[in-house]
This record gives structure tokens, sequence and C-alpha cells, in this order.
């Protein structure tokens, strides 16, 4: 079949692209759940529920994880039969359960975590600016997602409460975590935090305004 002369259009290309980079995770995936006795399912769920010492809702581990409630519950009891996790009443809806990490659940995540990745050593091989321009369009494409509706809210510094873009501009280290007290620059944005504290709507919204002005 001959190469069109004409591309398809450049959204599609950077889809194609991202797919390539998740099948490279999937298998990634599947060695450290195998190595730790799991699916990758499971495997995903003890990873989110680490750094959640309240827990997480089953509805809300389906969302993250992006499968059905009935796959999340019958992963969650699987785990729950492993010891790897215990249910307790939520403290905010009496009629729900709240799915928390055992200390075997803990161990289990960090079973088998390997040295960097395929996909790591190739980040590792970028040069610094574009490991940032990188990270900087990952952050916002998250962000775009999480405004759709595509995904839920992460624990990026960009909706946390205690981020104060470009306190410091013009320095090295522009930004500002009221958390720990410490300016940190654009390398350092957090994908995952587990010290995060989500911001209301409206902090959310200028917060976003004003790191994207920057």
């Amino acid at each position: 079949m001959e190469t069109p002369k004409t591309p398809t259009p450049i959204e599609h290309r950077i889809r194609e692209g991202l797919s390539r980079l998740d099948s490279v995770l999937r298998s990634e995936d599947w060695v450290r759940a195998r190595a730790a006795g799991l699916n990758p399912t499971q495997h995903a769920i003890l990873e989110y529920l680490m750094g959640r010492a309240e827990g997480a809702a089953v509805r809300d581990i389906a969302f993250q994880l992006g499968v059905s409630q009935p796959t999340a519950t019958e992963s969650i009891a699987a785990l729950e039969r492993k010891s790897l996790v215990v249910k307790h009443a939520s403290t905010v809806d009496k009629r729900a359960v709240d799915v928390c990490l055992t200390e075997a659940g803990s161990a289990a995540v960090m079973t088998g975590d390997p040295a960097p990745g395929a996909l790591e050593q190739a980040a590792g091989k970028l040069s610094d600016s574009d490991k940032e321009h990188l990270l900087m369009t990952l952050v916002t494409m998250i962000k775009r997602l999480q405004d759709a509706g595509a995904i839920p809210i992460q624990r990026m510094c960009v909706s946390c409460r205690h981020f104060r873009p470009y306190a410091h501009a013009g320095a090295a280290k522009p930004h500002h975590c009221a958390f720990v007290n410490a300016a940190f620059g654009q390398r350092d944005l957090r994908i995952e935090c587990r010290d995060h504290s989500m911001a209301d709507p409206s902090l959310q919204a200028a917060t976003w305004g004003a790191f994207h002005k920057g």
C-alpha cells in the first residue's frame, strides 16, 4: 500500500505514539504483578491505595483504574482473601465501605519492584530540557482529561491546596509548596504526591490559571 502523501492529523499520531508507550508499560506491569503473585488489576489497586491511609471507596478505585465496578469488586475480594487489603465502614457514607491496604499489601507492592524499566531508561537518555518539557506536557494533558471527566482528579501539584505557582518568579525554583514550606522547580512537579490535599474548585482554577500563564 502506498504511503499517503498527507499525514493523518497530528492528534491521531500523538495517540499512536502514546499507545506504543502504553504497550511497554502494560508488559512491565504484568512482570511486576506476577512477581507479587497477582494480576495487573490487583497490583494496580494496591498501588492506588499506597499512601491513602483512609482507604478508598470501590467506585473510586474502579474509576481510577478505568474498570467496571464489578471487576474492581472481584479483584478487591481476591486481595482480601490474601489479606492484602481490609474493608471498613466509610466515614463519609455509612452504607458504603472503604478499602485499605494492609502491611502485607504494602510489602506486595514492593515485591519484584524492578530497576528502571525500558520506558524510564529511554526517558533517562533525554536531555534535561526535554525531560522537563515532557513532564510539563504530561501534566497539561492530564489536567485536560480531568476537566473532560475522562479521568479522576490526580494527586498532582496543580490540584493541591498547598501549591503556589511562580511564588518565586524569576528564580531557578519558581514554585512553592506550603506543606513542606520549600521552593521547587518545574522538573520537581509531582503527578502523584502522597501528601496531596485537594484544593476546592475555585482555588484549583485560579492555581491552574497562574501556572499555565506562567
